[in-house]
């Protein structure tokens, strides 16, 4: 083989050890940025389903406008408190003539419901004993006869949500792992195929700090690169989604995204780094009949 084609054999080999590094981060990066973003998302559904669960507030018929009005508004002012909507028994009976298909205050000769205000709590307040505390201060009011909620829904709720989170938590430590090892196996093979090039530049007095020096350099970039790649793909496929579905929002959450692609960026820069100096200081830390093996 001739030196002009040994030397494009060199370049191509180079090329394509970069190139399978890149790729191998980008697709890591990939998966981590989806595992994140299903993980976060997964809270804010969760969130999304306690505000959406309802407390009941009855008052009593002998209750003045004025102070149910007043009432209200110190309801809203709670720091609990997500949202409060006042409902007249006559609403309440329309919403149940709805649900029933029929006219039951026609057949009753009345109407037995009871003026109420519908009071969504923030999520971090959806526990049974805040929840247990919020009924006990809203039933001091003198009016309200009633304060109303699902309690076997939270407890089931709450048990549920503390479950598939230890299972979501072991799972992400387990994938971030099996991450870390995959990108570490495929820097390290690259250096691998330079090992006699790093015991040759220690040999004629190179210092172990300048041999490692463009190693991890040159990595980083790949590993930005490769962070690049993975930003890329993640944007266009939550874009995708957001346009399939538009009630999701994925890329609306400006801040959770800066976040995750901001870690997506930095994870792959210090991995990379971290990879390159292990594995260069592994190598140059070999005798030299050691590396043929």
């Amino acid at each position: 083989m001739s030196t002009t084609s040994f030397d494009k054999f060199q370049k191509r080999k180079l090329i394509s050890s970069y190139f399978s590094v890149t790729l191998s981060i980008a697709l890591i990066l990939f998966l981590l940025g989806t595992l994140a973003f299903v993980v976060i998302n997964s809270q804010n559904l969760v969130n999304h389903i306690k505000e959406n669960l309802v407390v009941n507030v009855y008052l009593s018929a002998a209750a003045k406008e004025t102070e149910i009005n007043q009432f209200q508004k110190t309801l809203a002012m709670k720091e609990y408190t997500k949202s409060v909507t006042y409902v007249s028994k006559e609403e309440a009976a329309e919403d149940l003539m709805k649900t029933l298909g029929e006219n039951f205050v026609a057949y009753l000769g009345d109407n037995p419901l009871q003026n109420s205000i519908d009071l969504h709590l923030k999520a971090d307040y959806v526990t049974e004993e805040q929840l247990a505390d919020i009924a006990i201060e809203i039933k001091g009011a003198t009016f309200v006869d009633e304060v109303a909620y699902d309690i076997p829904l939270v407890s089931l709720l709450n048990d549920n949500i503390k479950t598939i989170s230890y299972y979501m938590l072991g799972g992400c430590g387990f994938i971030l792992f099996i991450s870390i090892l995959l990108i570490n196996s495929s820097i390290r093979l690259s250096i691998y195929s330079k090992r006699f090039i790093i015991k040759t530049m220690q040999m004629v007095g190179a210092t172990k700090r300048f041999i490692r020096r463009p190693f991890i350099f040159n990595n980083i970039k790949l590993g930005m690169i490769g962070a690049v790649i993975a930003i890329a793909a993640l944007t266009a496929c939550m874009s995708f989604l957001d346009t399939k579905y538009p009630t999701i929002k994925l890329l609306s959450n400006v801040p959770m995204v800066t976040a995750i692609f901001g870690g997506i960026f930095i994870f792959g820069i210090l991995i990379s780094w971290l990879s390159t100096f292990f594995a260069t200081s592994r190598y140059l830390n070999l005798r030299t009949d050691d590396l043929y093996y």
